[in-house]
Parts: structure tokens; C-alpha cells; sequence
């Protein structure tokens, strides 16, 4: 065989050789799995930016999509907006369900009955997951959108529905419960362990506040 017919012999068949398949095939995310992503990027972006001081291509990039990817599983921002917040509140019941759920009667001091339970959970909620409480603080504040408006309230009325079914407690005892828990919220994003109009905190905050130098 001639030299020059040799190198065209094996040129084609290095190129009718399969290419090595020892490079790992890229898996395909599932669509569900890549929802559930976009849904816990949301949650931190939306918490520290609001709905509105937000991009969309900020979260996308935090699960490492392209931006129309997620207008292919959410129909606008203010959808995965509204995603996010959802599963907030639903972490907040579920949270509450574990409470009572570990709640031994026979073992718990006399004090400590589902409410009780239910709100150390909260306070110890607050304190591990900043970005569930900053995200309840942004859904209010963008409540002056009707249709966000209307899901926030339905998220909330489902929460406090879910605490009167726990507990099986009076009206009245819902309402003091459920109002401390809004308390809790505030302080909560303050910082602050206890800020009560009955106590030094408040006092405290403003003699502090006195003693800064005028800028």
C-alpha cells in the first residue's frame, strides 16, 4: 500500500471510530426537582430583596438555569413570588405539627400545653432560619398587589386555622397566641430577645439611642 493511501485509511477509520464514552453523560435534572430548587433559591433572594428589588436571572443563577428556563415552570416572577411564600407558611405548619406531635402529656411540665409547644418551636424556628422570617416580613409588605394580597391572607387564615385545630383552644387564646407570634416576628428581625412595651428594652433602646453622637 502507498504511503499516502495508508494515512487515508486510517483517517477514516479514526473517524468512523464511536468517540470514548469515559466522560460522564450530563443527567437531566427532572422539572419537578428543578421547581423545588428554584422554590429554596427564592425563598433567600426574595427574603433579602423583596418581590420587587429582586431578579429573576439572580435566582435562576443560584440553581444554575438560564433565566427563560424558570418562566417555563413559573408563568411570571410574581409566581415564583408567590411560590416561595407558600411554602414559607407551610413550613411555619408543619413545624407546628412536629411540636405537638413530640408533646408527651404524661412527661411535659404542667405548663407546657400544645400552645406552648407550638410557640417554642416558632421562637426556635425564627432564630435557625432567617430567611423563612425576613420572607414573611416581605409578603406583607408587597401585599399592596391584589393578588398577593389575597394569597398572603389565605396563607395566614389557613396558619391560624391550623393552630386552632392543634390545640383545640378559645378564640381569645388564639388571638393572644397568634399576636404574640407577630410580636415574635418583629423582634425576631430586630434582633432583639425582648423588646416589649412593658419592658427595659424600649427604654433602653432610646437612653442608648441618646447617647450617639449627632451626625
Amino acid at each position: 500500500m502507498r504511503p499516502e493511501h495508508a494515512v487515508a485509511s486510517s483517517a477514516t477509520t479514526m473517524a468512523s471510530t464511536p468517540a470514548s464514552t469515559d466522560q460522564p453523560s450530563r443527567q437531566r435534572v427532572p422539572a419537578a426537582e428543578r421547581r423545588d430548587a428554584l422554590i429554596d433559591a427564592a425563598i433567600h433572594e426574595f427574603a433579602h430583596g423583596g418581590l420587587h428589588g429582586t431578579p429573576v436571572e439572580r435566582i435562576a443563577r443560584r440553581v444554575g438555569v438560564a433565566q427563560p428556563y424558570v418562566f417555563s415552570l413559573f408563568a411570571s416572577k410574581r409566581e415564583l413570588f408567590l411560590a416561595a411564600v407558600e411554602r414559607d407558611f407551610q413550613l411555619t405548619e408543619a413545624t407546628f405539627t412536629r411540636a405537638v406531635a413530640g408533646l408527651d402529656s404524661a412527661t411535659a411540665p404542667p405548663d407546657d400545653d400544645v400552645l406552648h409547644a407550638i410557640g417554642k418551636a416558632y421562637v426556635e424556628l425564627l432564630a435557625s432560619n432567617r430567611d423563612y422570617l425576613m420572607l414573611q416580613h416581605q409578603a406583607y409588605a408587597a401585599c399592596d398587589e391584589p393578588e398577593i394580597r389575597e394569597r398572603v391572607r389565605t396563607c395566614y387564615a389557613r396558619l391560624v386555622a391550623h393552630v386552632e385545630d392543634l390545640s383545640g383552644a378559645a378564640p381569645e387564646r388564639i388571638d393572644e397566641f397568634i399576636g404574640k407570634g407577630m410580636w415574635l416576628n418583629v423582634a425576631a428581625a430586630m434582633e432583639v430577645e425582648e423588646f416589649s412595651p412593658a419592658g427595659p428594652g424600649v427604654r433602653a433602646q432610646l437612653d442608648g439611642a441618646s447617647n450617639q453622637p449627632a451626625r
